[in-house]
């Protein structure tokens, strides 16, 4: 019995091109919910929102970044889960 390999990163649906910079590669997690679309890219430490078509570049630190919930109210915040709990938006810092 062999092994098992590791998984393969995420590629886009066939017919959806990628909304990111090609730079990055493919992200491990990508994913969108109420008009926001997020990706990311671990080994870069980057994470990538798009909302009304503007994206925005998070650097990620040491958060392996795996899902996100989005408050329904006026702020629209953001928390995505890592391996050390959830993380708020707000607390990475801000690239681009």
């Amino acid at each position: 019995m062999e092994p098992m390999k590791p998984m393969e990163p995420m590629k886009p649906m066939k017919g959806m091109e990628p909304w990111w910079p090609k730079d990055l590669g493919d992200p491990a997690t990508s994913g969108a919910q109420n008009g926001m679309k997020y990706a990311f890219f671990p080994d870069k430490h980057r994470l990538l929102i798009e909302r009304d078509d503007q994206v925005s570049t998070y650097d990620s630190g040491d958060h392996r970044i795996g899902g996100v919930s989005q408050s329904d109210g006026a702020s629209k915040s953001l928390t995505f889960a890592s391996q050390s709990g959830d993380v708020d938006l707000a607390s990475l810092k801000k690239l681009g």
